[in-house]
């Protein structure tokens, strides 16, 4: 009985078992969330709607996040909810969280779409894929649980639906970096209005162009981090209808602010409190209507401010250093003024320091060591004053230090040798001089002292510094040999210029067994090289090589034909004295300068289509130009000038002028017409054919190419007349026509901008007839008070792709010598219509440029009085007025002159005293022979009161309005007086002379008071010189 009863317990316990275990069963089933079918389905039709592209897994990369293709995972038949991307709900398995974030999608997403059939999403981030310009749906708007949205850099296209403002619950909401999407005024009115629970908004490069900034200042005041970067907002100062709102800053909860990039943007900044809770404000690059206020410094939690590349008027308030907890703080390029604060030593947090490209000026505040956590400290590009503080030495953490572009002087200190956690020191472009020392660590990555005034020799130890990767000692007074076996070691060196010292650089007779595998960009320019550097052989990723400049001598070696591979797309060998090219070097190459050699032979073609800048001036090339140069259709900057090139120049060159922006071609044998097939879009800014052979008729052609700014033709044998129509060139700012067979008068035109730039005009040594050119010189606005150029360029010229700066040339005389002007000068100006036939007086309107640095009008028929005006050409330095047939005295107002150094008034007929004092004291005796009226200094002539010459005509006589009549100011009874006096007084000598046999007492006094004129010289006429090549 005993054994039943056991028994009997015994299946009762495994009948608990057994339900147990199917009650676990269960649960454990439960917990799976088995999705329902309905989910499953459109989650799969949604993936076969899109293929899978592993191209676009570059835009997560660069964000630091890893894409995948999270939609293999998911297959028919298994369950939803353990597919990659995909969220259920505990309870009843439905999908509720979907990210397919990088995810690698492409396809587009419809109306239709699958997606929307998942009613009870409250996460979706399909950020990162490339939708291909789908429009966001306004289904998006039907997700009523949703409480995150991101559909950040997905290709989404056009307007943002104004539905999506009916997500009411959103607490998050990123529609970024979607640059072809935009909002309309209402949509993200309605945005701000009903999304009362958001924390986070994201909407970073949407067009927000005509959106009104007012829109935005019904901001949730849950809102804890809005971002609204590059979105073209705009605002303006004095109208409160653009203003950006004020209210937005004294948000309670609002934690992170991001504007940057807004450029129209105004702010204006409200009375900010201590209550924020900003941390982090980023405003760079937008605009303040009254600097940076005071009350910035009530934002005691701030830890990141930056507000590089702002137009922010003033100095840094001193309440900047308020914010002691702030870590990050950059103020690039922001306009700042004044000296730097010394309050700044007060935030004892700072990491990040970016005082750059401001205007500061004063020392360097000793306070800023007190920055004990600093690692980035850059205050480049001011104009601060001194020495680095000793105390540089105090930043222990110190990782970047540049302080370049600056006015600083002394010695390097010697704690920058000695800072351990020291990786970057760029101190160029200062005034520093003394020797550099020698390093003690090992970590350093990158020096730039260029553009300084050190001395001394390389230090040793720059052969140990195994970890560098810059380093620029270019432009200083480095002197020594320097044997290259010391650059053996740097192994990981990637920029490497010693250029424009005393640096002898040899190779010790031995071909280096070491390569610099890493090296990109070397530039040994005016280093006394003599060879071609051997460690150079297998530089397959050299980008950029500068040998300039040197001695090397011979044929380019063949191995520099495999240099740098495709990668190599700068090479400048030019000023040394190589003969012949081998085989014209690099495939890939973009520019390539072999001016100033010794190259013979024909012309080499760049073999790349997509060569940009092909230099070979000053050599020794002859023939003609092949027509292979036709295929180089990418060229910028063509130089073949001073060669013995011949033949006539291609048209195809005409047709490059879409991309050509300066062609030389000046001192060659060229010969025929210039080519009539300059195209309309020209881009052509520099065109210089001086010095050839060139004739015919100028080509209208050239009136497509509205950005030229030179034109030189100086030296041909073009016969026509004057191309007028050269006028509406908006940008021409220098003409030069000399020496050619330019013929007729040169007419007025009614417009006051044609040649409204010019500060060159040459129209020498042609057959121009007429008056001089009065309604051009007055348009002549330039030569009037002529400005500084706007970008702080010295000279004209251009900028090439990769910053380097091409002067324009010239032919021109300057005080009487003919040169070739190879730099520009941004304020230089002058007029030479020399050597013409021109006829008239000179106009008094050219006493209204008063910017004029040279003016010549020697060697034609002008007659009258030199004007007084010309006394207002303060900045006058040369003055020829030579064969011609002024009269009258020189007028004293010249005096005023003060930076004359050049006259030469010879050959005409004036009379009366030079002008004594000041610059006058200078000039010979050449500047006034054959004027046999004149006397004073410097001649032999005196002038004796008994011998006074012909007194000067009052101004009004002598000064006619230009292009007017003559204004006769006396009247008829001055006009019978002196009629009547000259009368009687000839009658009464006439009768002395017949009476008394020409008495020699009264012959000498008449003689004396009308001094014979004498006939113009024929020296320096047209035969003689003509050409000046």
């Amino acid at each position: 009985m005993w054994c039943l009863l056991r028994s009997f317990q015994l299946l009762l316990f495994l009948l608990f078992l057994l339900n147990f275990q199917a009650n676990l069963s269960s649960c454990s089933s439960s917990t799976t969330h088995l999705c329902s079918p309905e989910d499953a389905a459109a989650l799969l039709q949604f993936k076969s709607s899109f293929s899978i592209s592993e191209d676009l897994s570059w835009s997560c990369d660069d964000a630091g996040t890893k894409s995948s293709p999270k939609t293999n995972s998911w297959k028919e038949g298994s369950n939803c909810c353990s597919w990659d991307g995909i969220t259920c709900d505990n309870i009843n398995g439905e999908v509720i969280g979907l990210d397919l974030s990088c995810s690698q999608l492409y396809g587009s997403i419809p109306s239709n779409s699958s997606l929307f059939n998942l009613s009870h999403l409250q996460k979706l981030n399909l950020a990162f894929n490339y939708f291909d310009s789908s429009k966001v749906s306004s289904k998006f708007g039907g997700f009523a649980s949703l409480v995150y949205l991101n559909l950040s850099g997905s290709r989404f296209a056009g307007q943002v639906p104004s539905q999506v403002s009916h997500l009411s619950k959103l607490i998050s909401l990123d529609l970024s970096q979607n640059y072809d999407l935009t909002f309309d005024k209402h949509t993200l009115g309605r945005l701000v209005e009903n999304l009362t629970e958001v924390r986070q908004l994201f909407l970073d490069d949407i067009n927000m162009s005509s959106i009104n900034p007012n829109a935005l200042m019904n901001l949730s005041s849950s809102l804890m981090t809005l971002s609204l970067r590059r979105c073209y907002l705009r605002g303006k100062f004095s109208k409160n209808i653009l203003r950006f709102p004020k209210n937005i800053f004294l948000l309670p909860n609002l934690k992170s602010i991001y504007l940057r990039g807004n450029q129209n943007l105004a702010l204006d900044f409200p009375k900010l409190n201590k209550s924020s809770n900003l941390e982090l404000l980023d405003l760079s690059n937008t605009s303040f209507s009254r600097g940076l206020p005071d009350s910035i410094g009530n934002l005691v939690s701030l830890k990141h401010l930056l507000l590089d590349h702002s137009k922010v008027l003033g100095s840094i308030p001193r309440s900047l250093g308020n914010l002691v907890l702030l870590e990050y703080l950059d103020l690039r390029g922001s306009t700042f003024s004044g000296s730097i604060p010394r309050s700044l030593g007060n935030l004892s947090q700072l990491s990040y320091l970016d005082l750059a490209f401001n205007n500061f000026r004063g020392q360097i505040p000793s306070s800023l060591t007190n920055l004990k956590h600093l690692e980035i400290l850059d205050i480049s590009y001011n104009q601060l004053e001194g020495s680095i503080p000793d105390e540089v030495s105090a930043f222990p953490n110190l990782i970047s230090l540049d302080l370049g572009s600056n006015l600083l002087n002394g010695t390097l200190p010697s704690c920058l040798y000695t800072i351990p956690t020291l990786k970057d020191i760029f101190l160029y472009e200062n005034q520093l001089s003394g020797d550099i020392r020698e390093f003690q660590y090992k970590s350093l990555k990158g020096i730039n002292f260029g553009n300084n005034k050190l001395t001394g020799p390389l230090p040793s130890s720059i052969s140990q510094l195994v970890n560098l990767t810059i380093l620029v000692l270019s432009s200083n007074n480095l002197s020594g040999i320097v044997e290259l076996d010391m650059f053996s070691k740097l192994q990981n060196i990637q920029y490497l210029d010693l250029s424009y010292n005393s640096l002898s650089l040899s190779s010790n007779g031995t071909g280096a067994n070491y390569t610099l595998p890493n090296l990109q960009y070397l530039q040994l320019s005016s280093c006394n090289v003599n060879e071609f550097p051997q460690f150079l052989r297998g530089s397959e990723g050299l980008k950029y090589l500068d040998l300039s400049n040197n001695r090397i001598y011979g044929k380019i070696p063949k191995w520099m034909c495999d240099l740098g591979g495709y990668y190599l797309w700068y090479l400048n060998i030019s000023r040394n004295s190589l003969t012949d090219l081998n085989q014209f070097p690099m495939e890939g190459i973009l520019a390539l300068d072999l001016s100033s050699n010794l190259i013979h032979g024909d012309l080499p073609i760049p073999r790349s289509s997509s060569a940009s800048i092909f230099l070979i001036s000053n050599n020794s090339l002859s023939g003609e130009i092949s027509s292979l140069i036709c295929e180089a259709s990418s060229l910028e900057y063509l130089d073949l000038s001073h060669n013995n090139l011949s033949g006539t120049i291609p048209e195809c060159l005409g047709n490059f002028s879409k991309s050509l922006s300066m062609l030389k071609l000046q001192m060659n044998r060229f010969h025929g017409i210039i080519p009539p097939t300059f195209i309309k879009g020209c881009q052509l800014k520099n065109l210089n054919l001086n010095g050839n052979q060139l004739e015919g008729a100028l080509t209208p052609s050239i009136i497509n190419c509205r950005d030229l700014e030179v034109l030189d033709l100086g030296n041909n044998k073009i016969n026509d007349t004057f191309p007028h129509w050269l006028g509406s060139l908006p940008r021409l700012k220098v003409l030069v026509l000399q020496s050619n067979q330019f013929h007729g008068s040169i007419h007025g035109t009614r417009s006051s901008r044609s040649f409204s730039k010019i500060q060159i005009f040459d129209l020498s040594n042609n057959y121009f007839t007429g008056p001089l050119p009065i309604q051009y010189i007055k348009n002549f606005k330039v030569m009037i008070n002529i400005g500084k150029d706007e970008d702080g360029v010295s000279y004209l010229g251009l900028l090439d792709f990769s910053g380097h700066f091409y002067s324009y040339s010239i032919g021109i005389a300057i005080k009487g010598q003919e040169i070739e002007l190879e730099e520009i000068f941004v304020m230089f100006t002058s007029i030479d219509l020399s050597k013409n036939e021109f006829q008239g007086e000179i106009p008094k309107v050219i006493g209204e440029l008063n910017s004029l640095k040279g003016l010549n009008l020697s060697h034609n028929n002008l007659s009258g009085y030199i004007p007084t005006s010309m006394g207002n050409l303060i900045n006058l330095e040369w003055l020829d007025l030579s064969s011609n047939k002024l009269v009258g005295k020189i007028p004293e107002q010249l005096l005023d002159l003060t930076s004359l150094s050049f006259l030469n008034l010879s050959m005409n007929e004036l009379v009366g005293p030079i002008p004594r004092g000041k610059q006058f004291n200078t000039f010979e005796n050449s500047s006034y022979e054959g004027n046999d009226g004149l006397c004073g200094f410097p001649l032999t002539r005196s002038c004796s009161n008994n011998k006074s010459p012909q007194p000067l005509p009052p101004s009004n006589l002598l000064e006619k309005d230009d292009g007017s009549e003559s204004n006769i100011a006396f009247g008829w009874k001055v006009v019978l007086i002196g009629y009547g006096c000259g009368l009687l007084f000839g009658l009464a000598v006439g009768y002395i002379v017949f009476r008394t046999g020409k008495p020699e007492w009264i012959v000498t006094l008449v003689e004396d008071l009308y001094p014979k004129r004498r006939r113009k010289s024929k020296i320096g006429n047209r035969s003689g010189g003509r050409r000046r090549i």
